[in-house]
């Protein structure tokens, strides 16, 4: 039997991972394979990813795992074979090994499709899968040995309509911009919104999803309007009007005691969009708490926490970050 595993019906995830000491690694090369690899990964676990962003020691994915159906033998296979896109010699015969052992029936064809669907609609194993095979290749390429990635990934429940998940979307899509790479986002590849802008059919539509109005849906030109006048404010242009250095925005949040402009916020490293455990409406997180905590083995939940420092709406988390909400 598939081991049972706790699912968050309406809710996507932010995942976020490190390399190790947080060193550096990734140049344009190494960022373009790890974008490749997280779209096939994607593909196979049954996930949909609505945008992301490549660092050089870090990523950012926000994803969904919508419920599926029963797949067929045929689905399996085809995902299988998304992961191998130029498939050496061993990849193709072990493919037609396993088509040919899931046609022949029987128990060994029922093992085989409990390993494949224990790897899907997952998010642990979504990301366990495009670490390993992202180290597999980097340390090859780069004649390395050890461990690349640092602690386990950190997520984020995100309420999968509205505008905590409109907020989340735009944190990941501004790394770059907050970096200092860039003065837009959309000049940098390595992003959701870069890859929308460009026409990316699967990148607009994370971003119709992200959009969509309580299921009703978007157009592209729509969301990715939506989408941009979250990213600069009330502007639609790119400039540094909203930016903000990380000592005054401390100042203003602890020794003013004021609230920063939502827009200049979403330009800090705000630690509730990592460490927030789950993010959404007040109503949101108080549904879901109980849940997650059941699924952490934690007797006594958290109160859901209201947002601080900027314009946030009804925003909550689950937990209370006293200290060091900017990092």
């Amino acid at each position: 039997m598939r081991e049972n595993r706790i699912k968050y019906p309406g809710a996507i995830y932010h995942c976020m991972t490190r390399t190790v000491a947080g060193e550096r690694l990734f140049e344009n090369r190494e960022k373009e394979v790890l974008r490749k690899m997280l779209w096939q990964v994607a593909e196979f676990s049954g996930g949909e990813v609505l945008t992301y962003c490549l660092m050089s020691n870090h990523f950012h994915v926000l994803i969904d795992f919508p419920e599926e159906p029963s797949l067929s033998d045929q689905e399996l296979m085809r995902r299988y074979r998304v992961l191998y896109p130029k498939p050496n010699k061993y990849q193709l015969a072990s493919a037609r090994a396993l088509e040919r052992k899931l046609a022949a029936g029987g128990e060994e064809a029922e093992a085989i499709r409990e390993q494949l669907l224990a790897r899907m609609g997952d998010v642990s194993e979504f990301m366990k899968t495009l670490k390993q095979r992202f180290s597999i290749w980097y340390n090859q390429k780069h004649g390395r040995f050890g461990t690349l990635w640092s602690e386990r990934f950190k997520s984020v429940l995100v309420e999968g309509r509205g505008f905590a998940l409109q907020t989340m979307a735009a944190y990941i899509d501004l790394n770059p911009l907050r970096a200092g790479l860039v003065d837009d986002p959309k000049d940098y590849r390595f992003c959701g919104y870069a890859e929308a802008v460009g026409g990316a059919t699967r990148a607009v539509r994370g971003l119709q999803r992200i959009w969509s109005v309580y299921g009703g849906p978007v157009d592209g030109a729509e969301a990715l309007r939506a989408h941009r006048m979250l990213l600069f404010g009330k502007g639609t242009e790119a400039d540094s009007g909203g930016r903000i250095s990380h000592e005054k925005a401390l100042q203003v949040l602890e020794k003013e005691g004021g609230v920063l402009p939502r827009s200049v916020a979403l330009r800090c490293r705000i630690r509730y969009f990592t460490d927030g455990a789950i993010l959404g409406s007040a109503e949101f997180v108080r549904g879901f708490r109980d849940f997650w905590q059941k699924g952490r083995q934690r007797p006594i939940p958290e109160a859901g926490h209201a947002l601080v420092g900027a314009d946030w709406g009804d925003m909550a988390v689950v937990k209370r970050l006293k200290r060091d909400l900017i990092s």
